[in-house]
């Protein structure tokens, strides 16, 4: 017979992404930094012509900057003020393969790809050099095997997630 309010939200409530993220942004806005306009959740600190970038995704952040010292800095005020553990340097984030080397940083998503093949099992499928030549017409298979709808929206779900960066790609699967 009685009704509790939270004060905070809990962890793997619905609300505590939300949560997360405004206590999260309004310490970072204290802080001297500025939340992109395009990105809300990519916020910029500028400091002595060097740039720190910090970007939110849920209850995962990244960060990297022009000068280290301000990547330790920012880690240092982070843990003191907020439960969290260093992962290191960013090698796997949301489907995205990233390589750090002198020479550039390097994204691939051929892990996230070969997981998807693997997963709807097209590994002994033939490939093509061009996903698919733009006046092509398609008809409905009426005899063939019926499909399962749930794993037909996973799977065109995913491939429209691989090709966000890739126009060619993404043009083939959204005509379906």
């Amino acid at each position: 017979d009685h009704v509790y309010k939270l004060h905070k939200a809990l962890y793997g409530l619905k609300q505590a992404p939300r949560t997360w993220y405004d206590t999260l942004s309004t310490y970072l806005l204290k802080n001297k930094f500025v939340r992109g306009v395009i990105d809300n959740t990519l916020f910029v600190l500028r400091d002595k012509g060097h740039i720190l970038l910090v970007q939110i995704y849920v209850d995962d952040i990244i960060f990297g900057s022009t000068d280290p010292s301000l990547c330790r800095k920012f880690s240092k005020i982070m843990t003191e003020e907020y439960e969290m553990s260093m992962m290191g340097e960013l090698t796997f984030f949301l489907g995205l393969q990233v390589k750090q080397t002198k020479d550039g940083i390097f994204i691939s998503q051929e892990k996230y790809v070969n997981d998807l093949l693997t997963k709807y099992n097209f590994h002994g499928t033939r490939e093509m050099k061009t996903p698919m030549s733009a006046p092509v017409s398609l008809d409905s298979d009426i005899d063939g095997p019926s499909v399962d709808h749930t794993t037909y929206r996973g799977m065109i779900g995913s491939l429209m997630y691989a090709t966000t960066s890739r126009p060619d790609i993404m043009f083939a699967t959204c005509l379906f």
